[in-house]
């Protein structure tokens, strides 16, 4: 028979050492919208980035999340294929935790999330490639373990 495909996307997420209680706070959030995704303590920022691929290979993670922080006021996301794949820098701002924003409703945990783009993400070589990053990233995989089998709303 047929074996069904199987989208066996992880991510993890880690954050620079000295990162202030907001972005973790975020980092946090992230965390929870991705059911797919595996957390790991801070790294040391004088540590290369070939740490990372050491740690997703560890953990059996094919994308990285890496918060990264300088100067206890800017916070710089890198979205990352492991261990060859592209990275994207993404200096992050305007950052509102969901403490914060105090959401009300009745959001379900572990929905998988539509992800729309904007038709100009076809156009340009270099934005296919970020399309591509960002769906193996922030997608919940479908029968993902920790993933409800549908979406919650639209």
């Amino acid at each position: 028979g047929e074996e069904a495909f199987r989208n066996k996307q992880r991510v993890l997420v880690i954050a620079s050492r000295g990162i202030v209680h907001r972005f973790r706070h975020l980092m946090l959030d992230v965390c929870k919208l991705l059911p797919h995704s595996s957390k790991d303590a801070k790294m040391e920022s004088k540590d290369r980035p070939m740490v990372i691929n050491e740690i997703c290979e560890m953990k059996g993670c094919n994308n990285a999340l890496y918060f990264e922080t300088r100067k206890h006021k800017d916070l710089y996301m890198w979205v990352a294929k492991t261990p060859l794949g592209p990275s994207a820098k993404f200096l992050v701002q305007n950052i509102h935790t969901m403490g914060e924003l105090k959401f009300t409703g009745n959001h379900l945990m572990g929905s998988r999330p539509f992800l729309v783009f904007d038709a100009a993400f076809d156009s340009e070589p270099h934005l296919q490639l970020l399309k591509e990053m960002f769906s193996h990233t922030f997608g919940t995989p479908k029968g993902h373990r920790r993933s409800k089998p549908f979406v919650d709303h639209t």
